[in-house]
Order: structure tokens, then C-alpha cells, then sequence
């Protein structure tokens, strides 16, 4: 077998994204309903693809203000990890970047692009998480 056969045959296609848990001062976490599948009409953590030339974080920043309406500096986001599972979406294989951030009570989402509503859960009363993002949470709390 050539260098270049061994190479094909363990090539695997990744997509690398990011994600955002945001909380609130009360305690609460920002999610949204999907408008898209997989999972349309579930509820994820706002986020998306890394784009040509992006890190993560400004993905981050990127499809946390495209998808909520809510602005949240570079500065303001922790990073809690990355989430690699095969099988974590059913698309293919996904690797995605974590954030966190903290604001303050009163701070009204705005659905856009891939969200139908973005809604503040209370952590104790979660309604059933696409992809693993219950995952994502638990390790946020």
C-alpha cells in the first residue's frame, strides 16, 4: 500500500464549530429553538461553523450575536472545552469549541438566523438538549 492510499483510507472530513453558554446573574442559560435540522424545533445552545479564517472565539462572538441579538466581547467569553464525540451530530463528524460568559439580569435575545425564539431557562427546569449539548451545560455548572 502507497503512502497515499493509507491516507485516503483514514482521512475522515471534520467540521469544527463553536458554541456559547450564556448566563444570565439569575442563573438562567440562554437557549435556543431550532430552525433548521437536525434537531429543528429542539432547543440548542446558540452557535455554528468556524468560518474560512476565524478562530472559534470569534465564531463565538459571530453566531452568538447572529443567532440572540446579544453583543458579547471576545474578552467576556471563557473557554470550557472542546467536545469531539464521534456520533456527537448526525451530519458527520463535528469538533466544537465551548464558551462561557456571564450577563446581567434583564438582558433581552432577539432571535435571528438559525433560531426560531431565544428563551432564559432556569439550569433547574432544562427542556430535552440537541446534539450534546446537556453535555456542554453540565460541564458550564
Amino acid at each position: 500500500m502507497t503512502e497515499t492510499e493509507t491516507e485516503t483510507e483514514t482521512f475522515e472530513a471534520i467540521r469544527y464549530t463553536a458554541d456559547v453558554v450564556l448566563k444570565d446573574t439569575d442563573g438562567r442559560v440562554l437557549l435556543i429553538d431550532r430552525r433548521w435540522d437536525p434537531y429543528e424545533g429542539c432547543w440548542a445552545l446558540p452557535g455554528g461553523h468556524v468560518d474560512p479564517g476565524e478562530t472559534s472565539l470569534a465564531a463565538a462572538v459571530r453566531e452568538l450575536r447572529e443567532e440572540t441579538g446579544i453583543e458579547v466581547a471576545a474578552a467576556e467569553l471563557r473557554q470550557l472545552g472542546v467536545w469531539d464525540a464521534p456520533g456527537r451530530d448526525p451530519r458527520g463528524r463535528y469538533v466544537t469549541v465551548a464558551y462561557l460568559a456571564i450577563v446581567p439580569a434583564g438582558t433581552r435575545p432577539t432571535a435571528g438566523s438559525d433560531a426560531r425564539r431565544a428563551v432564559w431557562w432556569p439550569l433547574d427546569a432544562l427542556p430535552t438538549m440537541a446534539f450534546d449539548h446537556a453535555d456542554i451545560l453540565t460541564a458550564a455548572v
